[in-house]
């Protein structure tokens, strides 16, 4: 980590929580997804980030929404860098709060825009955020949960979400990608070529290539290293070692995942098993 930059990373037990602290200056995230909503809040200075065929700007003050599967990179907008906090939510953590008086389920939300310059919202991710890292009771936990999906859904969301990529495609291309993506989903440990994916999508391999880009905002070799990393982090969450959680979830070596986990969600793996 460049002189001047800082990482916190913490996991909430018994939560599908996560919750970041950060500033930095010259590190640049690598093109990368979540499997979680997230939502960000810049401090100081400014992030810029390519999201959905456009370059964004979060300068400070403003909050950030992706939806899960949304590619995005991310670097400095400025030469003093930024400072931002960031809190990763499970789909089913979404669903509960937003489920109705009888249980049952009423959708998930699309964040249709990636930054929202609302006072109100960045009021409420700060809340949230001093909230998990603070030493408060469970129930003021879930009460600052329910309050904030509540609050982004209502300001900066529609509802349902009906696909989890960012972008959907009708017709034939979808149907490929969708086809690409879960047979990724099943095989991603294994060494797939182009000629294997084409040959499950049922069309050229570069038709192929390029009906995934349209939908899913990157190619199959970069969604297979994501698939890659968010296996590595759920064996580091259940206790199992770096270098075995290298070799089961793909990667050719722990010197491979550490680099791609540093490029990708701007921590090491380490910091990532400490923030239990």
């Amino acid at each position: 980590m460049a002189e001047g930059e800082w990482v916190t990373y913490r996991r909430m037990p018994h939560r599908p929580v996560e919750v970041m602290h950060a500033h930095f200056e010259r590190h640049a995230y690598h093109l990368h997804s979540h499997e979680t909503y997230s939502f960000g809040l810049t401090e100081f200075g400014a992030q810029g980030f390519d999201c959905r065929g456009a370059s964004r700007v979060s300068a400070a003050g403003m909050v950030m929404a992706f939806n899960p599967d949304e590619p995005h990179d991310g670097h400095a907008a400025t030469d003093v860098g930024f400072t931002y906090s960031i809190v990763h939510l499970g789909t089913e953590l979404i669903t509960d709060v937003l489920s109705d008086q009888s249980g049952r389920p009423t959708g998930l939300p699309l964040f249709t825009d990636p930054v929202l310059p609302d006072p109100l919202l960045s009021s409420a991710v700060r809340r949230l955020y001093a909230t998990l890292i603070g030493p408060g009771t469970e129930l003021a936990a879930d009460e600052a949960l329910a309050a904030t999906v509540a609050a982004m859904v209502r300001r900066g969301a529609r509802r349902p979400l009906v696909s989890s990529a960012a972008v959907v495609r009708g017709g034939a291309v979808t149907d490929i990608a969708r086809r690409v993506r879960a047979t990724l989903a099943d095989r991603y440990l294994d060494p797939l070529s182009m000629d294997d994916l084409a040959a499950v999508a049922g069309c050229s391999r570069f038709a192929m290539y390029r009906a995934f880009r349209a939908c899913y905002g990157m190619a199959p070799s970069e969604y297979q290293r994501i698939l890659r990393l968010r296996a590595a982090r759920r064996l580091i969450a259940a206790g199992r070692p770096i270098a075995a959680a290298a070799t089961e979830a793909g990667f050719a070596d722990q010197a491979h995942l550490i680099r791609w986990f540093r490029r990708c969600y701007g921590i090491t793996p380490g910091v990532y098993a400490n923030a239990a």
